[in-house]
């Protein structure tokens, strides 16, 4: 009998703490189908993600620890895709610890611990440093090219 693991994510700037949460899920069960919230449904959380959807998806395609991925359009549709996907087990990451406890009717709930000192938020905080960084020098090349034109 085969084991349908399920689980969600918008897996926005895919890393290497997304492979290895990938791979234990998939270590749970024989096939592992994966929500990806869509681009409208991440605008709607308030998050405005780097790459678009299409991407996304074609990303966790390519990863082998993926069996199938569909849209994830609200928070609601969890209950009903669970059902009529027949999955075995629901799982998240333990970022999400509690919240999904009442889905526990239909399904087995497991919340997986993270990659410690990885995650998409750190990777933007840096990301926007960096910018932040380039900005800086490139208002000081201006600043001293300016100063030079003033003085000739």
């Amino acid at each position: 009998m085969t084991k349908t693991v399920i689980t969600y994510g918008t897996f926005d700037m895919f890393h290497v703490g997304h492979v290895r949460l990938l791979k234990r899920l998939r270590a749970l069960g024989d096939r592992l189908l994966v929500g990806c919230s869509t681009d409208e449904f991440n605008a709607l959380k308030g998050k405005r993600g780097v790459i678009p959807y299409e991407q996304r998806v074609e990303m966790l395609l390519a990863c082998r620890y993926v069996d199938d991925v569909f849209p994830e359009h609200d928070w609601g549709q969890k209950r009903d895709d669970i059902l009529h996907k027949k999955a075995d087990i629901f799982a998240m990451g333990d970022d999400w610890a509690g919240k999904f406890d009442d889905l526990g009717d239909i399904t087995q709930v497991i919340y997986l611990p993270r990659t410690p000192s990885i995650s998409s938020t750190e990777l933007r905080r840096v990301s926007a440093a960096l910018r932040e960084e380039q900005l800086s020098e490139l208002r000081n090349v201006l600043d001293h090219l300016n100063r030079v034109v003033k003085s000739l």
